[in-house]
Parts: C-alpha cells; structure tokens; sequence
C-alpha cells in the first residue's frame, strides 16, 4: 500500500535464472519496455487483498525482485527498486497524499507515479528443490520511501514467512492493519510480531540534522521498543567509502541531472548506492527519474556518458581503495575494473579538508554513523550554499505586499531572469557560504539547463502563487465590505460571493498558507454579503 498503515507484502516465486537490479541513477530514457519480454511467473500471494496491481506492474516486481543468478547472493540479502506506476485505477489511499506531503519534507512525500519495492530474498542449497536451491524473494511495495523501515520491517517478517508462508502474512498485515497513519514530526510505535518499532517521521519544518525518536511511552511497551534512528537515512558513509575522492563530481553530476549508471557485484550494493546518490541533494528535491533495474542492461547502457562501477570492498593499507577516475573510451567489457568511467569534469575544486578528516576518521575507528553525519552535513551545507543565492532572488521577484489591493486582481510574480541572477552573484553568491572555489556562474549555467531548476522553479513559483493569493485574501478581509458593495450591481455582489467561497474552500483544503482567524473573517464576509442580496439570490447561494 502507499501508507505506513497498509504496506502490501509481495510474496514472488523463482521466475527465471537472469535478472537482478544493478543501479541505474540520474535522467535516462525508461527501461521499462524491455525489461516485460521475457517470460515471468505471476506472483504466488499479494496481500493486502484489495490492493490492486496492475499485470505489468505484477511483472516488473518479478523481474526487479530477484538478483542476477551469477551475483552468489547465497543465504538472505536485502536490497531495493524503484518502478513507474501503470495505469488503471489506483488505491483509495490517495486521497490523503496532500496533507501528508504539505507536512512531510520533499524527499519523503508519496511518490505520485512510482512504487518503491523493498526486497528481503532467500537463496539456500536445497536438495528437494529441482533446481537444488530455494529461491523466494517477499516484496513490501510503498510509494513512501522509508528504506530503513520497511526494510527493519522485512527482517522481522521474511524469516517467518519463510517458514510457516501465507498465514504469517495474513496475521502481519492484520497488525500493520491497525498502524496509525504516518504523521510527519510524530513518534510512532509500531507493534509487528511480538516487537514494537519505534520511528519517528521527520517534518518540513526540521532542522538539516535529522532528529532520532524521542523514548516516549516506552513503559507501557513490552518487550521494550525496537528504536530506529531514522526511516529514511541510509548509512552514507559505508556507501561512498570507495568513491569519497569523487564525491564533488558524483554530487555535480547529481545537481545537473546527468545520466549515470551504477554497476556493482550485488543488488544490495547497487540498490544502497543509487539511493545515496539521489539523497545528496537535500533538501532539493530530486526531480529526475531513477530506477534499480537488471544486468540485461548492462550493454544496452554503455553509450551513457558517465557509468560508475564499485566492486567488493576492499582496503589500500588501513584506507578504503578509491575507485579511479577513467575516460569512457576505456569501458569495453563487462569484466572493467572498478572506476567513474566519465569525460565531466568538476566546476568546483574538492574540499581535501572533508576528504582528510574522513580518511583519519578510519584509520582512527570513528563509528560509521558519525562518519556518515559529517558527509551528509557537508553535502547539505554545499547544497544549502547553492540553492540560498536562488532562494534569495526568487523572493525578490513577489510583489510588494502594499502593492496588493482587496479588490483588484493581485500583481503578478515577476519573470525569473537568469541573467539578472547571474549578476547578483557577485555580491550574493554561495561564496558568502561556502569555502569551495571553482566555476560556479558556470555550474549555474548548466544547472538551468537541468530538471532539478525546472522541478525547482515550478514549486518555489507555485509556493509564492499561493502565498499571493492568501496576502490578497488577508487583504479583502481587513477591507471595510459593506462600503465596497454600497455602490456595486447584484452581478458583482454575486461574482465575489463566489470568489470568496472559492478561496475559503482552498484555504481550508490546505492549498492556501493563510491563519484561521481569516478563514473565519472570510466566512462572516460571505454570510454578510449574502444577507444583502434580494431573498431569490440568497435562496441560489444558500440552498436548503
């Protein structure tokens, strides 16, 4: 399902030898039509029952559910995949998106047009099995992405499962079943099979660190809670180590939406590293596309301009090995090296103090999450550095709020010029910020050219659109009405009665930022206005 309170478990069979997500990353053309030609076996169970899948998205669960047969993911990995919805009719479950996502930061809304699958599966040699192996794979689809969760979630259920099958699902989504709904800035307890998982959903309105639980009510809970420190975060650390020297070309890469495709010797790898990469742009959102897709596509994308490929983990003394930087020229082979096989170079110079204090962090046995909290802060801080030059002058495109009258349409939101932009730099630019040198007009230039200015621009302009109309709002319900309408013909009367009504239902719809004490000014205006108009009107604008 698409709510904490209903996840759906996916429970799929073996449906081929060859097919396992290794990462696709960044702006590329869909996958998707490929990947539906070969053969697949339906899925065994689905649970909840009235959760409806399309027979394509069936078929690219199971396609995106179990590894590449040549990867040796002996004994239970977990990893994850992200698919484009179908169409046909969806779950009720919609309905609730929009308070939800007013509330929740970007990277944690419901996704409108994607699942997020999260993968627990088991591969053991069984000599019962035709094939010699037992290969299941249980599937929790979300379009909430909580990878932390769901996939704490998944450890508790799939070992069960696994034994005892269909009903241990059936008493699980029972429980998850009476699950309150998610509520960002709340602590939630969350009873499944005889643990309690305590999270707590981060809100818009956080600081940049991300806040851990508060231990509430955990008297009342036994066994005492399972405590996740987040729902979301992944250990960023443990993900990047064997590129750290490359972070300022893979976090550019990111900023300007360029297609990158991440190859690694398991899906739990590839799924974790893809996931990473999209999350160093908080709190940007990230606007382009990405999917875990399978090794089919390995050849297919050698043409993309920038491909990353890891190995296993491996040491240079007491130092995590770097991938190397190579041209794409040298990528022939499925069996290339480790590396970042890309011609790009980098606008910005590295920060080698983040990359020295890091390095000593390991040789001095830091702890992996204190190591991630000081990557993730530098990649908000540089992304902060880059976004606050076009908080600033998107601001200073509203209108003046003495410019906006009750009873005239409100002005417009000035053009964005990036010109304009451009030249305000000199004295507003991320370098009052950041202590990174390097091309920034120039990686400005190119980023206007991305989907992330696009997805940004259309959600600053619609989030000042909203604010311009519940100013104009304000302003109509601190004006003097009954000197308005004294001179005024029924028709106009009746053309702000509706105006009104419009605006009221939006505003208590969530859609416009305005107080409760002006919604209830509104309505007063509304019953005023009404009150002054002949008996037949009145009985057309107040109905029985």
């Amino acid at each position: 399902g698409d709510s904490v309170q209903r996840p759906s478990q996916q429970a799929s069979g073996s449906p081929r030898d060859t097919a396992g997500p290794t990462g696709n990353g960044g702006s590329g053309s869909s996958l998707e039509g490929k990947c539906h030609q070969a053969l697949c076996l339906p899925l065994q169970l689905v649970y909840p029952n009235d959760f409806r899948l399309t027979d394509k998205e069936k078929s690219s669960i199971c396609y995106l559910s179990f590894p590449d047969s040549h990867s040796g993911c002996l004994g239970d990995t977990q990893f994850s995949f992200r698919m484009r919805q179908c169409g046909g009719q969806r779950s009720p479950w919609h309905a609730d998106d929009r308070h939800y996502n007013s509330r929740a930061p970007v990277a944690l809304q419901r996704e409108p047009a994607h699942y997020f699958g999260y993968v627990y599966f088991r591969q053991v040699k069984d000599s019962s099995v035709k094939r010699g192996y037992f290969q299941k794979s249980l599937v929790l689809v979300s379009r909430l992405p909580f990878v932390r969760l769901f996939q704490a979630l998944l450890s508790f259920i799939a070992p069960e499962y696994f034994d005892k099958l269909a009903p241990c699902l059936e008493a699980v989504c029972s429980e998850i079943d009476q699950w309150p709904a998610p509520a960002p800035g709340q602590t939630l307890n969350l009873p499944v099979m005889g643990v309690v998982v305590q999270v707590r959903i981060p809100s818009r309105v956080d600081k940049g660190e991300s806040s851990p639980p508060k231990q509430c009510d955990q008297e009342n809970l036994l066994p005492a809670p399972v405590v996740l420190a987040s729902v979301h975060e992944l250990d960023l650390f443990r993900c990047f180590r064997p590129v750290l020297t490359h972070m300022q070309t893979l976090w550019e890469l990111m900023l300007l939406g360029e297609p990158l495709l991440v190859l690694a010797p398991s899906p739990d790898v590839s799924s974790e590293m893809v996931l990473a990469l999209t999350s160093c742009l908080q709190p940007l959102r990230f606007c382009c596309d990405f999917r875990v897709t399978n090794p089919f596509f390995i050849k297919t994308l050698q043409h993309w301009p920038h491909i990353l490929r890891v190995g296993e983990p491996k040491m240079s003394g007491d130092l995590p090995k770097q991938v190397k930087l190579k041209k794409p020229s040298r990528l022939k082979t499925l069996d290339t090296k480790p590396g970042l096989y890309t011609a790009y170079t980098a606008h910005l110079h590295r920060d080698k103090a983040l990359l020295k204090r890091l390095l000593k962090g390991v040789q001095k046995k830091r702890p992996s999450d204190v190591q991630s909290a000081l990557l993730r802060r530098h990649l908000l801080e540089l992304t902060q550095s880059f976004i606050i030059p076009l908080e600033h002058y998107m601001a200073s495109l509203m209108p003046l709020q003495k410019s906006i009258t009750p009873w005239k349409t409100p002005p417009q939101i000035r053009p964005f010029s990036q010109d304009d932009f451009l030249h305000s730099l000199e004295h507003a630019g991320p370098q009052l910020t950041c202590i990174l040198k390097g091309d920034w007009l120039g990686l400005y230039r190119r980023f206007f050219k991305s989907p992330h200015f696009d997805g940004w621009y259309r959600q600053r302009h619609k989030e000042m659109a909203l604010k311009l109309e519940a100013l104009h709002l304000e302003a109509i319900c601190e004006a003097n009405i009954e000197t308005w309408m004294k001179d005024k013909s029924e028709v106009e009367v009746v053309d702000l009665v509706l105006k009104l009504r419009e605006k009221l239902v939006r505003a208590q719809g969530h859609q416009l930022p305005v107080k409760e004490a002006t919604l209830q000014r509104a309505q007063l205006y509304i019953e005023t206005v009404i009150g002054s108009l002949p008996k037949d009107l009145q009985a057309v604008l107040c109905p029985p």
